[in-house]
C-alpha cells in the first residue's frame, strides 16, 4: 500500500535502512550492497526531501538511499525492458480465430525446443499478479541445486519479471544482468481469456531452461497464493521481520 514517508533526519533514516538490510543479509559489509556510484551525502539529503513530497511506497526508504533504483530499472538495458512484439513471435491473424487452448497450445509449440519458456494464465490471476507487484516488487528464492541452493533476486515490475543472483545483485547492485527476463502478453485478455506468457534465458552458464521454468512457477505462487504473498509483504514492508527459513519452509527445502 502506498503511504506518505514520515519524515525522518537523514542520519535516522539511514541508520534505518542499513539495519533493516543487515536484518536480511547478515553480517556481510555494508559497502557489498551499494553499487558503484553510492550517493554523497549532500545528494542523499536532497533526495529524501525529494521523497517525502510524495506518496510513494514503503520499501523506497530502505532501499533507495543505497542508490537502488527500484522503480525504473534493474540493470543496464533493462530500463525499461524492451518487449518483443507479439506479432513478430506468431501470425496474429492466422490465431485469432483459434479457441484459447488452441492458442495455448499453439503458443506452447512455437517455443518448444527454442530455449526459451512459455506458459498462459487467466487475466483475472495476471490482475492479481500486477496489482500485488505494484506494492511489492521483489522477493528473494532460493534455487536448489544438488545438495544445496542458491538464491535468485527477483525484480516484478509488470508487464515483466527480472530475475538475477543475489549474489549479483549484491555487489554490482543495479549493474547486474538478468539471468532470466519474463514477459506478459495481454492482446488475448479480452478476446480470449487468456495471457501468453514468455520467458528468456539469457545466460544459459546461469540458469537451465528446467530452472527457469521453475523460478517462472514459484515467484508467480508467492504472489498469486495468499498465505505466500505474507512473506512477499513482509520482504518489501516489514523487512526487520523477514526470516529467509520461511521462504524455505514454504518451499519444503532444509534450513542449511
Amino acid at each position: 500500500m502506498l503511504y506518505t514517508m514520515q519524515r525522518l533526519s537523514t542520519r535516522v533514516a539511514s541508520r534505518n535502512v542499513l539495519s533493516s538490510v543487515a536484518t536480511f543479509f547478515g553480517s556481510a559489509s555494508y559497502s557489498s550492497f551499494l553499487p558503484k556510484q553510492s550517493f554523497t551525502m549532500p545528494s542523499l539529503q536532497s533526495k529524501l526531501q525529494n521523497m517525502q513530497q510524495h506518496a510513494i511506497p514503503g520499501d523506497m526508504l530502505k532501499w533507495g538511499l543505497l542508490g537502488f533504483c527500484r522503480t525504473s530499472k534493474f540493470a543496464t538495458g533493462f530500463t525499461p525492458l524492451q518487449q518483443k512484439p507479439l506479432d513478430s513471435i506468431i501470425d496474429i491473424e492466422r490465431v485469432k480465430n483459434r479457441s484459447p487452448e488452441d492458442l495455448a497450445a499453439i503458443w506452447d509449440d512455437y517455443h518448444l525446443g527454442r530455449g526459451h519458456i512459455s506458459a498462459s494464465m487467466k487475466p483475472k490471476l495476471y490482475h492479481l499478479l500486477e496489482e500485488r507487484a505494484s506494492h511489492c516488487r521483489h522477493f528473494v528464492i532460493p534455487l536448489w541445486r544438488g545438495s544445496g541452493y542458491t538464491t535468485m533476486f527477483a525484480q516484478v515490475q509488470m508487464p515483466h519479471m527480472l530475475f538475477t543472483g543475489l549474489e549479483d545483485y549484491k555487489a554490482r547492485g543495479t549493474q547486474a544482468a538478468p539471468y532470466f527476463t519474463v514477459s506478459y502478453y495481454t492482446e488475448y485478455a479480452e478476446s480470449k481469456d487468456l495471457v501468453l506468457i514468455r520467458g528468456d534465458v539469457v545466460f544459459t552458464s546461469k540458469l537451465s531452461d528446467s530452472e527457469a521454468k521453475w523460478l517462472l512457477e514459484t515467484a508467480q505462487s508467492f504472489y498469486l497464493n495468499d498465505v505466500r504473498y505474507k512473506l512477499v509483504e513482509r520482504f518489501n514492508k516489514e523487512t526487520r521481520e523477514f526470516e529467509f527459513k520461511d521462504v524455505l519452509q514454504a518451499l519444503d527445502m532444509p534450513n542449511l
